[in-house]
């Protein structure tokens, strides 16, 4: 498990466009919000909703393709040749991706706290752990997605098919008390929906309970791992 995550970060230091879609690309969609909204007051109310979806997305993405692309290129069927199992492989994934996330998500929450100026009414802390904790997930979503993909063009279809709709469902559009019932029972099964509500109430409460949101999209991340792990295949056709 170390070895992979040590070659896998090993791989992407030499990767600077992929370094910079993780680490550069969410700060630059939040100062460009930021931008948009003129540093109005209304940005202390989105921005800690978008720094929960934007480095999902960005892990959703950079994980999936960079997983597929070990698959084709035949190294998955290598590695299981030696000591080393499919939990070995995703866990060693999970490690390096895992690492690479919470940095993501450090460095976009220092962005949001510091020179964009927002300012939430619970601790900033808090808000840095749901970033990281999303991060995580959208690694995990990543891993999961990869096993199922045939092509880096299909790794990509999936995200209009498994990240957007939680988008459109998180109460970031319109609150999820206000949906319609169908829509809004959906939206309790979708973890973006807890990392987003555990977001908003850091942002306008003092002492905000964000326990429970908080282990679902932990135990949402764990899950997808094992999945992941439970349908890796050796090669993909």
């Amino acid at each position: 498990m170390i070895p992979t995550a040590k070659r896998v970060l090993q791989q992407l230091r030499h990767d600077p466009r992929t370094l910079a879609m993780i680490f550069v690309l969410p700060c630059v969609l939040l100062s460009l919000l930021w931008w948009v909204y003129d540093g109005k007051a209304i940005f202390d109310e989105l921005g800690p909703a978008l720094l929960a979806i934007f480095p999902l997305v960005v892990m959703f993405l950079v994980t999936s393709i960079t997983v597929l692309r070990e698959r084709r290129s035949g190294t998955l069927e290598r590695l299981l040749t030696l000591p080393i199992s499919k939990v070995g492989f995703i866990g060693g994934y999970a490690l390096a991706f895992g690492a690479l996330a919470i940095v993501q998500a450090l460095i976009a929450s220092a962005l949001l706290l510091g020179p964009l100026g927002v300012k939430p009414a619970g601790p900033g802390g808090l808000l840095v752990l749901i970033a990281v904790l999303d991060a995580l997930l959208g690694m995990s979503l990543g891993l999961f997605v990869s096993a199922f993909a045939r092509t880096e063009f299909q790794a990509v279809q999936f995200f209009p098919a498994i990240v957007l709709p939680q988008f459109l469902l998180c109460g970031l559009l319109v609150p999820r008390y206000q949906m319609p019932a169908i829509l809004h029972a959906v939206s309790n099964v979708l973890p973006l929906s807890y990392a987003v509500d555990a977001m908003q109430r850091v942002a306008s409460e003092p002492s905000p309970q964000i326990v429970a949101p908080a282990l679902v999209v932990a135990v949402f991340t764990v899950g997808m791992l094992v999945l992941g792990a439970a349908t890796l295949r050796r090669r993909t056709a």
